[in-house]
């Protein structure tokens, strides 16, 4: 079911889709990390934002 609401699709990117990922273990972190909670890298890269295909 697509998200029609602007208020909730934006709340639904801000909770779902802002994260950084891991490129070494792929533990999701919040935007602002710098190094990986689980596994320590320093090599993160920002989730893909990809809604409704």
């Amino acid at each position: 079911m697509p998200i029609t609401d602007p208020e909730l699709l934006k709340i639904v990117e801000e909770r779902v889709l802002n994260k950084m990922v891991c490129r070494r273990c792929g533990a999701l972190n919040p935007p602002g990390a710098t190094k990986c909670r689980r596994c320590g890298s320093k090599d993160l890269r920002p989730k893909r934002k990809r809604i409704g295909r």
